[in-house]
């Protein structure tokens, strides 16, 4: 059955799952547009997908979009959707979804109509009045925007950056699908050293441990298409056979991880063994300040916003120390931050930058790989002050 899919994407990694699509699952025709991205295939596309992408959030099959700038024009859109080639007597299909700059703004209302048009549908091909939906599940989303609604079937159920391995986290967690994102645009597979010093839950050496060894990020988790009665089991079956075959899982990477807070620590080695990648993961508590960063190698960071654990103040002078710290290292370095002001504080302009969200917090990834001389502690502190023509 040939589908058309989609995968919406945190907001900047559309190009990242675009190429794990193109690359990875060696597809043609891929589209990114603004939050999401959409290509063609079958069956065994859609495990595969689920299975192996990294910085997508979902996989959605698009059933059809158009037109519904009232009630009538959505009911009968929705109802002409070949439903029931996907959904069985017994299928449960609940509704959800949103609408923006559009006639139709009522969301319950909207979800009302979509279940009703469904149901009707169904009800002429199975010749049924009512439906128990006691089976399997099948989420129906839907989006209306400027007046176009598209109508879709999610198939991932949780989200994908729920890998399974992270049952616990700590207080501010970095979403596992932007943390992968960050280690594919550093370019990091493994051959060179891999250190985190504000590890948190492990997530930033988790994920780049599990791309290293080429461990499927779904292994470890089960999807609602799992259990679709349109998708035959040996789909399924097949595609986590491929992605076994494909893990190295005895390879070993030199990848750290440390932290201040001991209870982060033992968190991120429990997270770690769940994910079957602690062998090649070497977490230890130590104060980011004071590590020694003079070998070769990418550093990737995620310090506290002070929006969400530290004040601005003290996350601002934590910016300055760090920035003292690792100063003159040799080392490629990717932080993750959302103060404007990062790098006045860091005391370094960024070689670039990448404009990313972390949940719903708007970020900047500084990414520093040139080695080009860092100011002197007096230029830095005058810079801090404003001083200077850098500020």
């Amino acid at each position: 059955m040939e589908l058309t899919m989609c995968c919406p994407t945190l907001f900047g990694l559309e190009g990242i799952v675009a190429d794990e699509l193109r690359f990875g699952g060696k597809l043609n025709d891929v589209q990114a547009e603004n939050g999401r991205v959409l290509f063609e295939g079958d069956e065994r596309t859609l495990a595969w997908a689920n299975l192996h992408l990294r910085c997508a959030e979902r996989v959605l099959i698009r059933l059809g979009t158009f037109s519904a700038q009232t009630f009538d024009m959505l009911f009968e859109g929705v109802r002409a959707l070949p439903w029931e080639q996907f959904i069985p007597k017994d299928g449960s299909f609940p509704v959800k979804g949103y609408s923006l700059d559009s006639a139709l703004h009522s969301i319950p209302d909207c979800q009302k109509i979509i279940k009703k048009a469904v149901v009707e549908r169904l009800g002429r091909v199975y010749g049924q009045n009512w439906f128990d939906e006691t089976g399997a599940k099948y989420q129906i989303q839907f989006s209306i925007m400027h007046d176009t609604a598209e109508l879709f079937l999610d198939t991932s159920g949780a989200g994908l950056h729920k890998r399974g391995y992270r049952a616990n986290a700590n207080a501010a967690p970095l979403r596992e699908t932007l943390a992968a994102a960050m280690v594919k645009l550093a370019r990091w597979r493994g051959k060179e050293p891999l250190l985190d010093p504000f590890c948190g839950s492990g997530t930033i050496a988790i994920e780049a441990a599990m791309i290293a060894t080429r461990r499927a990020p779904g292994l470890m988790r089960a999807f609602d298409a799992d259990k679709w009665a349109c998708i035959d089991t040996n789909v399924w079956r097949q595609a986590r056979e491929d992605a076994l075959e494909q893990m190295d899982g005895a390879a070993r990477f030199d990848i750290a991880g440390s932290d201040l807070d001991p209870d982060c620590v033992a968190l991120s080695q429990e997270n770690a063994k769940k994910a079957g990648v602690l062998h090649t993961i070497r977490f230890t508590q130590a104060d980011a300040c004071k590590l020694d960063y003079r070998k070769k190698g990418t550093l990737f960071a995620n310090p506290p916003y002070g929006e969400r654990l530290l004040d601005m103040e003290s996350a601002q002078k934590l910016y300055a120390s760090f920035g003292r710290a690792v100063g003159h290292s040799p080392m490629k370095q990717y932080i993750l931050s959302s103060d404007i002001a990062f790098e006045r504080f860091f005391g370094k302009k960024a070689d670039k930058r990448r404009k990313l969200y972390n949940g719903m917090i708007k970020c900047d990834l500084y990414m520093y790989f040139k080695h080009s001389p860092r100011p002197s502690a007096k230029t830095s502190e005058l810079s801090q002050n404003g001083l200077t023509k850098n500020s």
